[in-house]
């Protein structure tokens, strides 16, 4: 059976103090916590042996039977002879009855704690101390928090533009999302302590939200620039005029010069999207023209352009 030392494993010297040992306990604890050590099996085996070791040596009568089982230990490890010859017998804790019911308590214990499998004590801690807990660790106690519930909603442009609000049901909790104008597809949103519940007493893990802006199917987005085309009529565009745009803050005036040509674009500074958590600033919306020839003239319509057109090649 191996030998557990349990100083070296919290890092303490065999002269430190209670307040010492519990200070220090405290400082691995958060270290090796499963928390912050998703994953990593390592960091779990290390989080068991430093509750175990404070379990020992923060109790005087335990600390005081450990501090006698090292020294003679150490002697016969001085003594030159196989570590298999030591008489562990002396050392083993009596009322085996009552170790066996202590050891499945702590075992469920440790098994709660990191999600089931009777992970347990030591071998060595068993057998010298009969395997439970005294309850002066808070190993079993140490709180944990839930994990975060993860879900995707989906938007139009619009509401990305003005805002919104989204009501969802997450673990029969009523959550009612604020989306800011502004947001970007895929962006992600976090509310605090609506995840799953945490065990222990531990708090709520996060609800984190994936946003999607679904395409618009006249309005076309670029960061925070709009890009729209505009149909324009033929004689508009060689006489100049004003045409009404429909945006999504309302409609505007839109003044055209003589001679537009076809594809000309326009910039209309500060009409385009609001730049997220600063909605007074905006993008641009880019304004582009197709003219539209006119179809199915009558006899008179036709009769015109012929004249404008002599008219043209005599200038």
């Amino acid at each position: 059976m191996e030998f557990k030392d349990y100083y070296k494993i919290l890092g303490v010297g065999k002269n430190a103090s209670q307040d010492e040992i519990k200070k220090q306990y405290k400082k691995l604890l958060l270290k090796y916590h499963p928390d912050k050590n998703p994953n990593d099996s390592s960091a779990e085996g290390k989080f068991k042996e430093v509750a175990e070791a404070y379990e020992v040596l923060s109790d005087p009568e335990k600390r005081g039977k450990y501090d006698n089982l090292g020294s003679s230990w150490n002697n016969f490890s001085q003594s030159g002879r196989s570590a298999e010859d030591f008489d562990w017998s002396q050392w083993f804790a009596s009322q085996q009855q009552q170790r066996k019911a202590r050891s499945q308590s702590s075992n469920r214990e440790f098994g709660d704690m990191f999600g089931g499998g009777g992970a347990g004590v030591s071998d060595f801690f068993e057998k010298i101390f009969g395997g439970g807990f005294s309850g002066r660790s808070s190993y079993r106690q140490t709180p944990k928090r839930g994990k975060d519930y993860h879900t995707d909603i989906e938007i139009s442009l619009e509401q990305a533009f003005k805002g919104a609000s989204v009501m969802l049901s997450i673990d029969s909790q009523k959550i009612d999302v604020k989306i800011h104008p502004g947001i970007i597809d895929r962006q992600t949103l976090k509310i605090s302590k609506k995840g799953y519940p945490g065990a222990n007493g531990g708090q709520r893990g996060d609800l984190i939200i994936t946003v999607h802006v679904k395409d618009h199917k006249r309005v076309e987005r670029k960061n925070d620039d709009l890009y729209v085309d505009v149909p324009l009529d033929l004689y508009t565009a060689i006489l100049g005029g004003e045409t009404k745009i429909s945006t999504f803050s309302g409609k505007l005036n839109l003044k055209i010069l003589p001679g537009t040509e076809q594809g000309k674009v326009v910039k209309l500074s500060g009409q385009g999207m609001p730049r997220y958590n600063l909605p007074t600033k905006r993008g641009d919306l880019y304004v582009k023209f197709n003219i539209n020839i006119p179809k199915d003239l009558t006899d008179k319509e036709k009769e015109l352009f012929a004249e404008l057109k002599k008219l043209r090649q005599y200038n």
